[in-house]
This record gives structure tokens, sequence and C-alpha cells, in this order.
């Protein structure tokens, strides 16, 4: 079974809102780190949030905060992404990632072990 699949990306104008959805296998989902990432052309890949669905605890990168919400449904085994507020400068290509190494950044990417395909969010002025 693919541990990661994300979804739910499209084109929006500024001010807008979209809602990523990540599908997350039932063996990854438990007590598990699931954040989001995204990567806009010529740039490193940047992390925007993160959830720890043991106990639904989430952290963000400051230039979200109070506009993306990211959240947890158990019953679905599902992580999603609301973002509201979008910006030009959230254009970029959102991946979902999975099961953080122990000890490391969630920040940084190469701590995950798991990744979805990507969906592109872009964001017009």
């Amino acid at each position: 079974q693919v541990p990661l699949v994300d979804f739910g990306g499209g084109s929006v104008q500024a001010g807008g809102s979209l809602r990523l959805s990540c599908s997350v296998s039932r063996y990854t989902y438990r007590s598990a780190y699931v954040a989001w990432f995204r990567q806009a052309p010529g740039k490193e890949k940047e992390g925007v949030a993160v959830i720890y669905t043991g106990n639904g605890v989430t952290d963000y990168t400051d230039s979200v905060k109070g506009r993306f919400t990211i959240s947890q449904d158990d019953a679905r085994n599902m992580v999603y992404l609301q973002m509201n507020s979008l910006k030009p400068e959230d254009t970029a290509m959102y991946y979902c990632a999975a099961n953080l190494r122990d000890g490391g950044s969630w920040l940084r990417p190469g701590n995950f072990d798991n990744w979805g395909q990507g969906t592109q969010v872009t964001v017009s002025s």
C-alpha cells in the first residue's frame, strides 16, 4: 500500500482558500509526524506545517501562522492543510511527508522517510 497520497491543489486568486488532503496508510498514520512541505521553482523545499497524529499537536512555519491550519481525521487516516488568505508567494508544489526520524527537526525534508507525489498550488495576484 502506498504510504501517502496528496491532492487538492489548484489555482486561486490572492485572498482565496484551498484545502489540501493527504491520505495516509493505516500503518503509517499511527502516532506519526505528518507534515506539509512546499517547493517553489528555483527554491529549496520548505516545511510549512506538521501534526503529530498521536495527540494532535501542531507547529507551523512563521510565514503561514494565522492563515494555514493542519488537522487530522482519525477515522479516515487523513491529514489536511486548510489554506486561507492565500498570497502569490504561497505558489508552489505542496507535498505531504510522514515518518520523521527520531530526534530530527520537522523543518528539514531529509528527516522524513515517506512522501506524497505533490500537488500544485498557484495563487494569482
